[in-house]
């Protein structure tokens, strides 16, 4: 995998660039829609293809418990099983273990848990997470981590980067022991904990760089912590990482967290906002949160957003919407998720013209004073 940084923004940490893997080049900086169980939900590839999706995320959670990953294997990928031409990053499904399963044991070794689906117990080691990771084939994968709850004491966010440099070396050496089993690489990146703890940042992020090919992750933000420490957090890890390769703040986040993260040299995004919340009727516009089924919207025959030029807001009216989420009908969700995705997606090419034109700055501080009025963005 290859980094080339095109543009910097004069003023800033924002740059953007290109990303080369086997499947396609990704331009950056860029978001990525989350495909939890191999599938961006109630959206096919051909529609994510329109939306200039450049890449896509998979959980290895998910697909190790629902369909398993030998069989993806036997489909001859995850990218063949979706047929998603474009390139694919999987996480380690570190995260969903901690937060999802029923946890019974961690250790050095590993973590033993019941799944949330049946019960049944399971034992994810460093070596199982790059094992799974394999079989699925994704261009990005990301190496084991511990990620502490936001609550966390000093102690156990200590552990927690402990844990992380340890697993770290397991992957790191499995992979070199494991012979690949597609005809493309797979780049692992590490992922740098110490909740907001500055001292454990800067330990994780220095035992961890010595591993990092051609990216890193920021991990255990966004779950939970203040704001303002987040960012304190992501402008330390601006100062810590390398400048070279791609920087990606997971799970991270809102419209204009995006925009202050690419101020602080950040380079790839994802979170289940844009889908989960059109699921449930919010819809990102020009204007802010658009809550599509107040009853307000019953006999608006106008469009969701006059700035957006999406297939929903193109052919479909509010109040068309607002029926179709009444009735609870599939179709909403649907028109729903590609308005959103339109949205961040058009936001995150608006951020990379104006990096390369020069006008970064000017316009960011536009885009936040004109979405500081409205929650939620």
């Amino acid at each position: 995998m290859q980094f080339i940084i095109s543009h910097w923004a004069k003023g800033t940490s924002a740059r953007c660039g290109v990303i080369k893997t086997h499947h396609s080049e990704i331009q950056t900086p860029v978001f990525m829609p989350i495909g939890t169980h191999g599938a961006v939900k109630t959206i096919d590839p051909e529609v994510l293809l329109h939306l200039h999706t450049q890449i896509i995320l998979g959980n290895t959670y998910h697909l190790y418990l629902r369909p398993g990953h030998e069989l993806i294997n036997k489909a001859g990928s995850l990218h063949a099983f979706m047929n998603w031409e474009k390139s694919i990053l999987t996480d380690s499904g570190g995260f969903q273990v901690f937060s999802l399963a029923q946890l019974n044991k961690i250790s050095d070794e590993g973590v033993v848990f019941q799944s949330h689906l049946d019960g049944s117990r399971h034992f994810f080691t460093p070596e199982l997470s790059m094992g799974i990771q394999r079989n699925l084939g994704a261009d990005i994968i990301m190496a084991f981590d511990e990620c502490p709850a936001a609550e966390s004491d000093r102690a156990s966010v200590e552990k927690a980067v402990e844990r992380t440099t340890l697993w770290i070396q397991q992957c790191h050496n499995y992979l070199n022991n494991q012979a690949p089993l597609y005809d493309w690489e797979q780049t692992l990146f590490p992922i740098v904990q110490g909740s907001i703890y500055k001292q454990m940042r800067e330990r994780s992020a220095e035992a961890l760089i010595p591993y990092a090919d051609c990216g890193m992750a920021i991990g255990g933000l966004a779950v939970g912590e203040e704001k303002e420490s987040m960012f304190e957090t992501v402008g330390q890890m601006n100062e810590l990482l390398p400048q070279d390769q791609p920087r990606y703040l997971m799970g991270v986040g809102r419209p204009t967290d995006l925009v202050k993260s690419v101020s602080s040299g950040m380079d790839m995004f994802d979170c289940v906002l844009p889908t989960r919340n059109a699921r449930n009727g919010q819809m990102f516009t020009s204007k802010g949160i658009i809550n599509i089924e107040n009853n307000r919207y019953k006999d608006d025959f106008g469009t969701l957003d006059p700035d957006c030029n999406c297939y929903t807001c193109q052919n479909f009216s509010c109040a068309y919407l607002r029926h179709l989420f009444n009735i609870k009908e599939v179709l909403g969700m649907r028109l729903a998720t590609i308005h959103n995705l339109t949205y961040y997606m058009t936001l995150m090419e608006k951020i990379r013209s104006t990096i390369s034109a020069g006008d970064f700055i000017p316009w960011s501080k536009n885009y936040l004073g004109e979405m500081s009025v409205h929650k939620g963005m």
